[in-house]
């Protein structure tokens, strides 16, 4: 049993290790379109993106949608809460170590406070004491850690069932995983209902501003614009591409791509 985890650990890190190095290699082929002055396409699978989506949106539509209303229904708001708190604490390892990799050491000890106090206090995570205690919720992960290390976003694809990324975004949730102590959860059978929840819960917490999507014009234009924005959003966070623009706090210009 230990010798296939171990096996099955080694082959998941040299996928990974290969994947990485595809990346360096786009980001090297995307530095060098940029220099001859050719307009980057963030999205040059857009036929086979669309279809893709429309595959999801139906899977949405008909099976993920009315589960996660009917979680909602039979689910007090309270209960819901703490849930949601729950699994938020018990996935920040993924934001303490990618704020660590950006240099953001003194929000990382803050959010190592933050995983502490409503893991002890929070009974598991199940109410958020840590921010009335001032210590914040952050967002990160390696494809933002990417981002700040100045590496492009690479083409945007939909993935079936899991929706939009970008080759960055994509390959930092590879890594995000490894750290996850979620997904990593040794009971397998235990792992497998917590994802499921999980998946059920943040699905839940989207219906409502799901509607804007269905109303669009284009709702393909819509969730990849949308994403894009706030991938961009994430990685510079909060200031815009102006604002670097703008400023002189030392940080390059590349951090401003789309993501």
């Amino acid at each position: 049993m230990t010798h296939r985890l171990f096996g099955d650990n080694k082959a998941l890190l040299v996928r990974t290790f290969i994947l990485i190095l595809a990346l360096v290699a786009l980001s090297l082929g995307t530095g060098c379109a940029s220099r001859k002055g050719v307009e980057r396409n963030p999205d040059p699978f857009e036929p086979i993106n669309r279809g893709i989506f429309k595959f999801n949106d139906a899977a949405d539509r008909f099976v993920l949608r009315p589960v996660a209303k009917g979680y909602q229904k039979i689910t007090p708001d309270p209960v819901e809460r703490s849930i949601s708190n729950a699994f938020d604490t018990w996935t920040y390892p993924v934001t303490i170590v990618n704020g660590f990799l950006q240099g953001k050491f003194k929000q990382g000890f803050s959010d190592i406070g933050r995983f502490c106090v409503n893991l002890t206090i929070g009974v598991l995570g199940l109410f958020d004491p840590a921010t009335s205690m001032g210590l914040e919720y952050h967002q990160e992960d390696f494809g933002q850690t990417f981002g700040r290390w100045g590496l492009p976003p690479g083409p945007y694809v939909v993935v079936p069932l899991f929706g939009p990324y970008t080759a960055r975004s994509g390959i930092g949730t590879l890594l995000d995983v490894q750290i996850n102590p979620l997904v990593q959860w040794r009971n397998t059978s235990m792992r497998d209902k917590a994802l499921i929840l999980w998946a059920i819960d943040t699905r839940a917490a989207l219906i409502g501003p799901d509607e804007l999507v269905r109303e669009a014009f284009d709702p393909y234009l819509f969730v990849r614009d949308t994403y894009l924005q706030n991938r961009e959003f994430l990685v510079n966070d909060g200031k815009s591409l102006d604002d670097f623009d703008d400023s002189s706090d030392g940080f390059d210009d590349g951090l401003g791509e789309d993501f």
